[in-house]
């Protein structure tokens, strides 16, 4: 890991989501045409650069090309998302200087990639992710690109820094690799803003910084660090990290204890679990207890077992998956002070400076929402800042959204409910309209499931 040195109207808000996307205003397009001015956008602080005028920015028009990677989307969406397509634009793909290498998109084998996407029609607006998990910069292409770019906006990726389950092999101290995750997406965001204006003349009006999982957890770390680079955020269940806990090292080890045999279900509810969730939880043992606990207490504590899971965390996809046995009586609590120091360096305050809508599934059972979610809404109200906060409680939500295709009756997806707040958020912004109160949206009986969301369901506040 390198970095460069250089380098009010209160109105109820009911949206229908993924059925049409609103055209860009008229007189936003680019006065020379399509893909006007491509020779002169350049990134700055970029190691290296590459620009392509392409006919369709969208999944629609990307896929089985270099310029998205569908595989690194899997599980995100439902099978029956829809998305919007015929954007023409100009995307750059590139990296910012860094020694790892984990990232081996395009064949380059360099971390630090990025993605920018350019619409010919702009709405003046600039959006901002970093990948959710440990994947790469493409993972949220259908999930937010899509979406964004039909609507106008110009939107940037990062893959963090590091990415991969080896990623906490980065860094000379624990903590390091996560830290950078924050340090790229501020460098990202500071040079986007720059590309968007040899582009179109002038800097974003607006910039929205939101993400997914760890991509949520940079919209919280951004919004409270950052302010003055974003006029808001939207957080989809971003995880948690705080100094004396709550935090995955604080819930794992008890799901890798019932993987192992040593934990009870009271013991899950104990520590955030949702009662309800357990039908999730198979698959959840298999695809991401064992792994996630290892990883992440390698990148924080890796003197609490140095032999597992060592210089790599597998090289096949069952030695990944698997726990580390000794995992299970991780005790966070009982660590040295060297561990609370590591995760200081990226641990959230609540001191957020921009607007924030939170959104997190009830039955979410890797990042459970009593240990994750609600904790960060009680740390914003602590420090002052909940009237820039809006948080609403996904029923019949979960982590990833591509389980409803495997439950359908006991489960929605969250992305329409995350595109619905997404406009909620630019209307908070933009036009003053307050956003409803914080509340717990129903899972629909019936109609548009996986197409359709409204944040203003009368029902019980959250908190």
């Amino acid at each position: 890991m390198r970095l460069s040195r250089g380098t009010p109207l209160l109105a109820a808000v009911v949206v229908a989501a993924a059925v049409t996307w609103p055209t860009p205003a008229a007189g936003t397009a680019v006065r020379d045409g399509h893909c006007a001015r491509q020779e002169q956008v350049r990134v700055p602080g970029s190691a290296f650069q590459q620009s392509a005028c392409l006919s369709d920015l969208t999944t629609a028009g990307l896929a089985g090309t270099p310029y998205t990677d569908l595989a690194d989307q899997a599980g995100l969406t439902a099978a029956g998302t829809r998305t919007p397509s015929g954007v023409p634009g100009l995307q750059i793909d590139g990296y910012f200087p860094d020694s790892s290498h984990f990232n081996a998109t395009h064949g380059w084998r360099h971390d630090a990639q990025f993605v920018i996407r350019l619409p010919d029609r702009w709405n003046g607006g600039l959006v901002v992710t970093g990948a959710p998990g440990t994947r790469r910069q493409y993972a949220t292409d259908k999930a937010i690109s899509d979406q964004v770019l039909a609507q106008g906006y110009a939107y940037a990726a990062t893959d963090k820094g590091n990415n991969g389950s080896d990623f906490y092999r980065d860094g000379t101290r624990p903590g390091d690799a996560v830290a950078e995750w924050n340090t790229r997406t501020t460098q990202l965001t500071r040079a986007a803003k720059r590309a968007v204006a040899q582009r179109y003349g002038h800097a974003p009006r607006r910039t929205y910084v939101t993400g997914i999982s760890n991509g949520g957890y940079l919209t919280r770390w951004q919004l409270e660090n950052h302010p003055e680079l974003y006029d808001g955020g939207v957080d989809w269940e971003g995880a948690l990290w705080t100094t004396d806990g709550p935090s995955l090292l604080t819930s794992m080890p008890t799901a890798v204890a019932r993987m192992l045999g040593s934990a009870r279900d009271e013991d899950l509810y104990a520590v955030g679990f949702a009662r309800g969730s357990e039908f999730l939880w198979p698959y959840h043992e298999t695809a991401y207890w064992g792994v996630t606990q290892k990883i992440y207490r390698a990148e924080f504590d890796p003197i609490y077992d140095p032999a597992c899971p060592g210089p790599s965390a597998g090289n096949t996809p069952e030695r990944i998956l698997a726990p580390c046995p000794a995992d299970a009586a991780y005790d966070y609590a009982s660590r040295p002070a060297s561990v609370r120091r590591a995760v200081a360096k990226v641990a959230l305050t609540g001191r957020i400076g921009r607007p924030l809508i939170t959104l997190h599934g009830d039955l979410d059972a890797l990042l459970p929402k009593a240990a994750d979610s609600d904790v960060y809404a009680r740390m914003i109200d602590v420090s002052g800042r909940g009237a820039l906060h809006r948080f609403y409680t996904i029923r019949g939500g979960t982590h990833v959204d591509g389980l409803y295709d495997t439950f359908p009756d006991r489960l929605r997806p969250i992305l329409p409910c995350y595109r619905s707040a997404f406009d909620t958020l630019v209307a908070w912004v933009e036009q003053s309209t307050m956003p409803p109160a914080d509340r717990a949206v129903d899972r629909p009986v019936g109609g548009d499931v996986v197409g359709s969301c409204a944040l203003a369901d009368r029902d019980a506040p959250v908190r």
